[in-house]
């Protein structure tokens, strides 16, 4: 059976609504902005993992052999050039190390590393991590990582198929890394400090400054542009900065959203801001189905039919019909061919005051996601959509 469907596809769709009774959400500062200067740094470092089952680099030549050769120097193995050049082992991958260095971070503490192939390594399932300095951006070492490597899965084959799970040459080495270098913070001794929003929004961003002005004495918060907002510690201010740091990160501020429709046409997926709102527009949505069946027939001959003369040979008489001289078993296809066309009417969407309304109307009109997508697309370019549509 073959079945075409014109004009609308059947997708699934998400679609978030939210109270009619607000505009917008209370949330926590620390779960909207986070405070200027206290973030995770990067790291990144290069080391070998050895005791690979036979899953490592071809060393034969190139980086994996040159760094070998330089670690068993490092350990006291005098090497001389022929044996350099003879050097050679599947048990050993280079790989890149990376780790987040956290704000705060102590001498001694405990990080998770990812440690990544940068070789021909087929797997580092069972290997284990050497020590590997992990440098930041400005080249000096923060922390040293070391253990055995975790990939979470498995690869397995041979020379004519292989299976696998999640990533056989990337893994982790959780607590693997020890930071051997803290990152320095006069944070208790500063007079103020910064809140950068995650989003810009000026809106949000004003409310935020008036939330903490309310709520604390003694601070001052000023306004610096759509995403910053400076908290200056006034002379009477008495107590610890970190406690009013704690403080300040719990105060509720309203955020407000910006109207905006999100659409994914690989998946059907469509999410829609609380603040969408469709002008009076009116809605036409017809849908044309032609379906398209072919039903097999199978033709038997009479009990005292002639038997075919010897060496006939079927003859196809087109259609999918196929005839054979004699008394023979013949198969022939029967195609049927039906229209339906769906009459629905011009219907009017009023002008929606919530997110509800539009759904409620849209849905009233017995559309499907792939048709709402073609429909606000064309809401949109008739200006009747208060809202910015972003097609991903």
């Amino acid at each position: 059976m073959k079945t075409a469907k014109i004009f609308t596809f059947v997708v699934i769709s998400v679609v978030i609504g939210f109270s009619i009774t607000s505009h917008a959400c209370a949330a926590r500062i620390k779960d909207i902005a986070s405070i200027g200067g206290v973030r995770d740094n990067q790291l990144i470092g290069y080391g070998l993992v050895v005791g690979l089952a036979g899953t490592g680099d071809n060393i034969k030549n190139g980086f994996t052999k040159e760094t070998l050769a330089n670690m068993l120097s490092r350990q006291g193995l005098a090497m001389k050039e022929e044996s350099r050049k003879n050097l050679s082992s599947d048990n050993v991958a280079s790989v890149m190390v990376t780790a987040e260095l956290p704000p705060f971070a102590k001498t001694g503490s405990r990080i998770d590393v990812a440690v990544s192939s940068i070789g021909d390594a087929k797997s580092l399932l069972g290997g284990a991590l050497l020590m590997t300095p992990l440098r930041g951006a400005d080249g000096r070492i923060y922390a040293v990582a070391q253990g055995a490597v975790s990939i979470g899965g498995f690869s397995a084959g041979g020379s004519g198929a292989n299976v696998s799970k999640n990533h056989p040459t990337c893994g982790r080495v959780t607590n693997g890394a020890f930071v051997e270098r803290e990152l320095v913070y006069n944070f208790e001794n500063r007079k103020s400090f910064a809140i950068n929003l995650y989003r810009s929004d000026f809106t949000t961003a004003t409310g935020m400054a008036a939330a903490i002005n309310g709520t604390m004495e003694g601070v001052e918060a000023k306004l610096v542009d759509s995403s910053t907002i400076s908290v200056n510690i006034n002379e009477s201010f008495k107590g610890s900065l970190v406690k009013l740091v704690s403080i300040v990160e719990n105060i509720n501020v309203t955020v407000d959203s910006p109207a905006v429709v999100i659409i994914d046409e690989k998946t059907g997926t469509i999410v829609m801001g609380e603040n969408v709102r469709i002008s009076t527009v009116a809605v036409a949505h017809g849908n044309l189905f032609i379906q398209i069946k072919d039903k097999k027939s199978v033709s038997q001959p009479s009990p005292f039919a002639p038997a075919p003369p010897a060496g006939s040979a079927p003859v196809d008489a087109g259609g999918g019909t196929i005839v054979a001289p004699g008394g023979q078993t013949v198969v022939t296809t029967e195609t049927t061919i039906g229209v339906q066309e769906e009459k629905n009417r011009l219907v009017v969407v009023p002008k929606g005051v919530s997110i509800q309304d539009v759904v409620k109307a849209l849905n009233a009109i017995g559309v499907t996601p792939g048709d709402l997508i073609t429909i606000l697309q064309t809401i949109k370019s008739a200006g009747a959509l208060q809202a910015d549509l972003k097609v991903m």
